[in-house]
């Protein structure tokens, strides 16, 4: 019994993986930030209740993780069609690398966010000449999820070069 599927058979299991990777390593990241960093809002919110909103700037940041990988599972799931052209183990195994470097960079920048996020904003509360260092920390610890999402964009790009057509 000959099938009308062109490549290799379990190459597209590799490429949905790698999407799945992508947005629930991101997820996690974004999870854990936005809880460790929304609790010490609530925490320093009983002290200093005006300061609330201007501290709510590490939950979004940590927010934004969940679409980095949202977007590279997007990219990853878009480009597997077996039906309209060959996938095979490459294209799988470039997929599956994209969605873990966006997805474990948006965890570990996520872990970053929560951490800083959470002691941050209790200094802030003390101290409110801190605001502008702990916004710069957090612009740096956003950066690895960054370059993790530039680097799942090169490695999906990747995805078909290793065959002539």
């Amino acid at each position: 019994m000959s099938s009308v599927f062109s490549g290799d058979e379990t190459a597209p299991f590799f490429g949905f993986l790698g999407a799945a990777a992508a947005l629930v390593f991101s997820c996690m990241g974004a999870a854990y930030g936005t809880a460790k960093s929304g609790v010490g809002v609530a925490s320093m919110g009983v002290m200093r209740p005006e300061l609330v909103m201007k501290s709510i700037v590490p939950v979004v940041m940590a927010g934004v993780l969940g679409i980095y990988g949202l977007i590279i599972a997007v990219i990853i799931s878009t480009g597997i069609n077996p039906k309209a052209k060959p996938y095979f183990l490459f294209d799988g195994y470039a997929h599956l690398s994209s969605g873990l470097a966006c997805g474990l960079a948006g965890l570990a920048a996520g872990m970053a966010i929560g951490i800083v996020g959470d002691a941050g904003v209790r200094a802030n509360a003390q101290q409110p000449k801190l605001f502008v260092g702990m916004i710069l920390i957090l612009i740096f610890a956003e950066a690895l999820a960054l370059y993790g999402l530039i680097v799942g964009i090169i490695l999906s790009s990747r995805a078909g070069q290793s065959r002539v057509d």
